[in-house]
């Protein structure tokens, strides 16, 4: 354990010491790609997306997949250090830019699969560190999907103080429209679509979808831009606006859409995308059950990872805190990895899938 434990460490530092922005992670996964040739293993890559397979690999097995993510947000305003040298405190704190976010978590699940890959299991083990995360990029883990076995379930590493998340909200942003006529603003001419729009944000700000998710609460609407008129003496005739919509495991997100659509008729919604879905696991599942009996508490999570791009059910579970990601002196505990690899292999341990 400690002999992974330092690894782990040391792998992160390394890391943060390599900027590996979204869409720039070449030199973080030529990093991960190296780590897992020096440890015996033959990973595979695809893009910036690098995974291995454990090899005692039996297609008449259940798998299960680790996965975290090696990009980062850009540093925020406010860095008082480098955020590309880690430094340790007297405290444990690793700061570093992607220590927390999700850098951890992504080395206590490769420490966990190496451990992993040698004990004898009833279940194949691959672990996937995927590109793009931040941006939910179609070069992140989209890609790689296509080329992996069969997957059964998958913990998906974030910083949640280990405590699991069994429901992850989705999100889809909404391109809507709504028309009049256009007039001159002196005379009692045209039809103003902006009083037109202003029924329409009404309707979604007080809009409640009947299914409440148990662990998600409500379907989020949110309107958070607004653009239309073309000069002060003209009457709009279109107005256009950006909705953010959180989706809930209580719909899919073409099924909230079309709810959207049935209560606002007099506009016109086009979403950007529909991929970025919600997801929810059994409480009862074994993985949760394990968690549960080690003294964490399942919850549902707000913020979106690559579990909305899953086909297949997962778990999103690792060290640190959510609130200290995208921050200005982003930190880990160096306990925190200790813990996260210790409760990891307790739980896959044994793990009957």
């Amino acid at each position: 354990m400690d002999e992974l434990y330092y690894q782990a460490i040391d792998l992160l530092k390394e890391l943060i010491a390599t900027p590996s922005v979204s869409r720039e992670e070449k030199d973080a996964a030529d990093i991960i790609e190296r780590h897992f040739k020096s440890h015996g293993h033959t990973p595979r890559r695809h893009g910036n997306n690098v995974w291995a397979i454990a090899p005692d690999y039996d297609p008449a097995l259940p798998t299960l997949l680790l996965n975290s993510h090696i990009d980062t947000v850009k540093p925020a305003a406010g860095w008082t250090r480098d955020p590309f040298t880690p430094e340790e405190d007297e405290e444990g704190r690793i700061y570093g830019l992607g220590s927390n976010d999700a850098g951890a978590s992504l080395v206590s699940l490769i420490a966990t699969f190496l451990y992993m890959s040698q004990q004898s299991r009833g279940y194949n083990l691959v672990m996937l560190a995927s590109a793009e995360e931040e941006v939910s990029g179609k070069n992140g883990i989209e890609s790689a999907i296509p080329l992996l076995p069969p997957i059964d379930i998958a913990i998906v590493g974030e910083p949640t103080g280990m405590n699991p998340a069994i429901a992850e909200k989705g999100l889809m942003v909404l391109d809507a429209e709504v028309k009049g006529i256009a007039g001159h603003a002196a005379r009692n001419e045209g039809d103003n679509a902006i009083y037109h729009a202003i029924d329409t944000i009404a309707t979604l700000k007080e809009l409640q979808l009947p299914v409440i998710s148990r662990m998600l609460g409500p379907v989020k609407i949110s309107v958070t831009q607004i653009n239309a008129g073309t000069q002060h003496n003209v009457v709009p005739d279109l107005c256009k606006m950006v909705v953010d919509v959180r989706t809930t495991d209580a719909y899919t997100n073409v099924e909230t859409l079309e709810l959207i659509r049935n209560a606002a008729p007099g506009c016109n919604f086009t979403p950007r995308s529909t991929r970025l879905n919600p997801s929810r696991i059994a409480p009862d599942h074994p993985v949760v059950r394990r968690l549960e009996i080690l003294g964490f508490t399942p919850f549902g999570s707000p913020t979106l990872s690559d579990q909305a791009l899953m086909p297949w059910q997962s778990v999103k579970v690792g060290p640190g805190q959510s609130s200290r990601s995208h921050t200005a002196d982003e930190y880990i505990f160096s306990d925190e990895i200790r813990e996260a690899i210790a409760t990891y292999i307790h739980v896959l341990n044994g793990l009957n899938l």
